[in-house]
């Protein structure tokens, strides 16, 4: 097991099959899927699935979604981090920060610092100069997390008919809450 990131309250590493449980508890929630297209997962063998694609992720880009662990009480809080994606709008390739919480730890900041820690990541230990990111129009707790942690709103565009919010964040404008 890999440590990738490690905050004041959380370990990222990466997704392993013994989180499918957690996982399934995670994409079955109808409340979680309600901005991801209202198509909550049915199965946990679709979950080991989900599993084995982002460990082809790690494998083939260096990156990709990983398991946040609350370090006080080791529990499975939902997954953060990084993907290389291709944008749905006109095909070209970026680096996508996301975020998804059991509903059990919404509302505490999680989002915000885990989203952060791996911004901080990406421009720090990847050198990358550019990451984006995008949210349902109506996913307010999730535009609010984009926008605190340095995403500038870029456009509206149009996700499987759904309306959609594209953020960019450029390395010079990220400041980390830890210089140096």
């Amino acid at each position: 097991m890999k440590i990738h990131i490690e905050t004041e309250r959380f370990l990222l590493r990466d997704l392993l099959e013994a989180d499918a449980q957690d996982m399934f508890e995670l994409d079955s929630d109808p409340e979680v899927h309600k901005y991801l297209g209202n198509k909550p997962v049915q199965s946990i063998e679709t979950i080991l699935e989900v599993i084995q694609h982002v460990r082809r992720q790690y494998e083939t880009n260096g990156i990709g979604r990983w398991a946040v662990i609350d370090k006080a009480t080791n529990a499975w809080v939902g997954w953060s981090g990084l993907k290389y994606e291709q944008r749905i709008t006109d095909g070209s390739r970026y680096y996508d920060v996301g975020y998804r919480l059991k509903r059990a730890f919404w509302g505490k900041g999680i989002a915000t610092e885990t989203a952060r820690a791996c911004i901080q990541y990406g421009f720090e230990q990847l050198n990358l100069e550019v990451l984006n990111a995008a949210a349902h129009v109506d996913n307010a707790a999730s535009n609010r997390v984009l926008q605190k942690v340095g995403f500038q709103f870029v456009e509206t565009f149009d996700y499987d008919t759904e309306l959609c919010n594209w953020y960019r964040l450029e390395k010079s404008g990220f400041k980390s809450e830890h210089p140096g």
